[in-house]
């Protein structure tokens, strides 16, 4: 079961940053754990992601980030093998090269791991490949820190998007959740998470009038000339989320130019911070 074929990984290590907060999830079971019994060779699970939700609410007890490291498929497309890890499994090369800016890796090559596997019998997901043990110290008081126990929840989110359009200062509202969680141990996610989200649904935020006026534009312009395309994408919300659109000479060029073409992702430039990149 160690020869799995690696796949990108769903959860980054956790680094401990901004110890200042932590995120409140709202009736979330995934991180309210009364006591999670230890692992052991042939634990069964309904599936994959029930064996993932259980490491990792045993990491949360224990004091370490998990992971997903690998899978394996079967000829049919379906899944026969994965494998779950510490956080701080693997090693990662630091990408500054000045030695006097560098990081601390917190990827340090811990073996800890579980591995499944589909039992066709009963159709369950058994543990077959266990270890325990880590190569680093372990630290329950922190594990809400990691990054894979830290989600802010729907109605959470909510609150902090209508605070931010009300122009309530983003520590001020953070601080708000917290006293009504009932203090910084019953959050857990950072001020830092809080923040990349608002700063997130800023991105894609557009007054109405504004998509309606992008929209009427592109339709216009197709009006005059059939050649004119434009693709507008919503997100769940309804919100303007990725505009593209070819005029008719740009489409025209790329047919005698198509194997000459540069896509540009340095302008930013407009209100939204939204990113311009156009196919030249």
């Amino acid at each position: 079961m160690d020869n799995f074929e690696l796949v990108e990984e769903v959860d980054k290590v956790g680094e401990l940053q901004d110890l200042k907060g932590a995120e409140m999830e709202e009736n979330n079971k995934e991180l309210v754990v009364e006591k999670v019994v230890e692992l052991t060779v042939g634990m069964s699970f309904d599936s994959p992601d029930e064996m993932f939700e259980y490491y990792k609410a045993f990491g949360l007890q224990e004091g370490f980030p998990v992971i997903r490291r690998s899978c394996r498929k079967k000829d049919d497309g379906n899944l026969r093998y994965v494998t779950f890890t510490c956080g701080r499994n693997g090693k990662s090369k630091a990408k500054l090269t000045n030695i006097l800016r560098l990081q601390p890796n917190q990827k340090i090559g811990c073996n800890a791991k579980i591995g499944g596997r589909l039992d066709f019998v009963n159709g369950k997901w058994v543990i077959g490949n266990l270890i325990l043990e880590h190569n680093h110290a372990v630290s329950p008081s922190k594990s809400r820190y990691y990054r894979c126990n830290r989600t802010i929840s729907h109605f959470v989110k909510k609150q902090l998007e209508i605070n931010e359009e009300a122009g309530i200062k983003m520590a001020q509202s953070f601080k708000s959740i917290v006293i009504e969680a009932g203090g910084f141990e019953n959050v857990s996610f950072l001020e830092r998470d809080a923040r990349n989200h608002v700063d997130k649904a800023r991105r894609l935020r557009l007054r109405k009038g504004d998509a309606v006026a992008i929209h009427m534009y592109f339709k216009k312009m197709q009006t005059e000339n059939d050649g004119f395309f434009f693709s507008i994408d919503l997100d769940e919300e309804g919100r303007l989320q990725n505009v593209f659109w070819a005029d008719p000479r740009s489409r025209a060029a790329y047919k005698d130019f198509g194997d000459v073409v540069t896509f540009d992702t340095t302008y930013l430039t407009n209100k939204y911070d939204m990113p311009f990149s156009p196919f030249l």
